[in-house]
């Protein structure tokens, strides 16, 4: 059993392995379109997308009641709906930190009287005995650390997001997808978060700024990324030597 049972993993390892062998000759693949995947960690509960009872307007007047202009407002609001998301990222981190700590102490005692046997112990103790100074201690100790972080972050993308869950309370979850692919190299961007309607601009646009529980995710796959990797073995062997 155990033989054929090798066997058959030496014969389903290439097969295990066949995307990542197409991937390394003929380049990273674009994912299929479609509707987004779900990138929040959370069970989507799609809103019903039936559209609200027309009200009649008032007499002589243009004002619609419910509408947000005089015109259709083109704002998302609704499962399905599409909107504008700008990232624009420019952190930048700097810490500094030192600190040092030093002790020094010493001790000095002697032994006047021990039970009358302060002559007879310089017979029993090598080197003689001193009553007078009969204990002496002297520690130092001292501590210095130092550590700094600098850190410089700059993005400026926009990519278009879905919305895929409205809220009881009117806000709305969005996620969105957007994959380049360069020659053998794929770059890909993915957000994620929850909005509120009056964030959202005329121009049917929000700022990352804007977006709660925001999760942007920029990166990608290709020749170039896996180059710039670490290889496998190497990270394992550094996570987990101990020395």
């Amino acid at each position: 059993m155990r033989p054929a049972l090798i066997a058959a993993l030496v014969l389903l390892a290439p097969l295990a392995a066949c995307s990542t062998v197409t991937e390394a000759v003929r380049g990273p693949e674009l994912a299929p379109v479609g509707y987004p995947a779900q990138l929040a960690p959370m069970t989507q509960q799609f809103a019903s997308n039936r559209e609200a009872a027309p009200q009649a307007a008032s007499a002589n007047s243009l004002w619609r009641v419910g509408a947000r202009a005089f015109f259709n407002d083109q704002r998302a609001g609704k499962v399905g709906d599409i909107l504008t998301v700008q990232i624009d990222i420019d952190d930048s981190v700097s810490t500094k930190n030192t600190t040092a700590s030093s002790r020094t102490s010493s001790t000095q005692a002697g032994v006047s009287n021990f039970l009358g046997l302060e002559s007879s112990l310089g017979k029993i103790l090598p080197g003689g005995f001193d009553p007078g100074n009969a204990i002496g201690t002297n520690s130092t100790f001292s501590n210095n650390g130092g550590g700094s972080v600098s850190r410089s972050e700059k993005i400026s993308l926009t990519i278009a997001a879905v919305v895929s869950h409205v809220m009881p309370n009117g806000n709305m979850v969005i996620q969105g997808t957007q994959e380049v692919r360069t020659n053998a190299e794929l770059r890909q961007l993915t957000v994620a978060g929850i909005v509120r309607p009056e964030d959202i601009s005329s121009a049917n646009t929000i700022k990352h700024t804007q977006i709660a529980e925001a999760r942007i995710s920029y990166g990608g796959r290709g020749d170039i990324s896996r180059v710039q990797k670490t290889p496998a073995g190497q990270a394992l062997v550094e996570r987990f030597s101990p020395f």
